[in-house]
């Protein structure tokens, strides 16, 4: 069916989708009743982003979804030349989703004459004619801060819990993997209502060395939980929390599958049970382990849509999620 007609002030609903993340936007699509939008999005020959709209949206609520994922400046250049493609197509409102926010780990100068890329992208992306955007579990909430339009930033929490609770977990215990992750993990905590382990790690460019972990893992199931696994360097966290007497059987639930470099061939480690993640970012067949799990996104991406198009509230649906898990 085609985009569906709408009383709502802001127009019919529209959905465009970016080339990094089209599975995870047609299952959001499907979830909403509609079809994606009709645009082409390609490149020209020198490899310049290049948009055309082949269907009318003046007027229309446009949502247009795009991870910022590798190749992560091609994939920001074509999502900030989509928005400005419908802002010129006299598009009601525009808002974005970004599942994954690539450069959002650069959220701060850690030394002198470094850039704050994550401010960077934000103006970006409000500069090209965004009205509001969503993304999923920032690498830092005040990255919200940086955004001069509305931000609706979601968690992966409750999908990543559900799929841990149907884990053989044997007397597990949280662990966060710096004290940056430690208030995501007290939000597992109100879930699983299970103790947490802190570790404390020093990191020395590429290379990461655990320097202390603050707990009690004897005999019990670590469950890693972060935001974002990249080069697989908490091979480096298992090998202590094993040293330590934790059962080899380590879990992790982390919600963004970046993997790059020989991340997939890391989890092969033997103590390595599985990973958890979604798909914010696809996993292309290079990227696939049978220790990984993808949970689906899409159902909770469209919830929001449905209410940023309807005027709901966002927060009301996280806490009714939340209510889902008594402790």
């Amino acid at each position: 069916m085609q985009a569906q007609e709408s009383l709502h002030p802001w127009g019919r609903l529209v959905l465009f989708a970016g080339q990094s993340i089209k599975p995870t936007a047609q299952a959001i699509a499907k979830h909403l009743g509609l079809e994606l939008g009709n645009a082409l999005v390609t490149k020209f020959p020198d490899t310049e982003s290049y948009v055309l709209l082949q269907e009318n949206v003046r007027g229309a609520d446009v949502f247009i979804i795009q991870s910022t994922c590798a190749p992560v400046n091609d994939h920001t250049m074509e999502l900030l030349v989509m928005i400005d493609a419908v802002r010129r197509a006299s598009a009601s409102r525009i808002t974005v989703i970004i599942p994954y926010m690539g450069y959002a780990r650069q959220d701060r100068k850690a030394t002198g004459r470094e850039p704050i890329s994550a401010k960077l992208m934000a103006d970006l992306i409000t500069t090209a004619g965004a009205d509001r955007a969503v993304a999923v579990d920032l690498h830092n909430s005040a990255i919200q801060g940086f955004f001069n339009v509305p931000l609706d930033h979601l968690t992966a929490i409750p999908a990543l819990a559900a799929e841990l609770k149907r884990m053989p977990l044997i007397d597990p215990v949280l662990v966060a993997p710096d004290v940056g992750r430690a208030k995501l993990v007290e939000k597992f905590q109100h879930i699983f209502n299970l103790p947490m382990v802190l570790i404390h790690k020093r990191r020395k460019g590429l290379d990461v060395s655990v320097t202390e972990i603050i707990g009690d893992v004897e005999d019990r199931t670590p469950v890693i939980i972060d935001d974002i696994i990249a080069s697989g360097s908490i091979v480096t966290h298992v090998d202590a929390l094993v040293e330590r007497g934790a059962r080899p059987e380590v879990y992790m639930a982390i919600t963004h599958p970046v993997l790059v470099g020989k991340a997939v061939e890391r989890l092969n480690h033997p103590a390595i049970k599985m990973l958890i993640t979604t798909d914010t970012i696809p996993l292309t067949p290079e990227r696939q382990s049978p220790k990984i799990r993808v949970v689906s996104l899409a159902p909770m991406l469209a919830d929001v849509i449905r209410r940023i198009h309807l005027n709901q509230s966002v927060s009301e649906m996280f806490t009714k999620l939340f209510e889902e898990f008594p402790i």
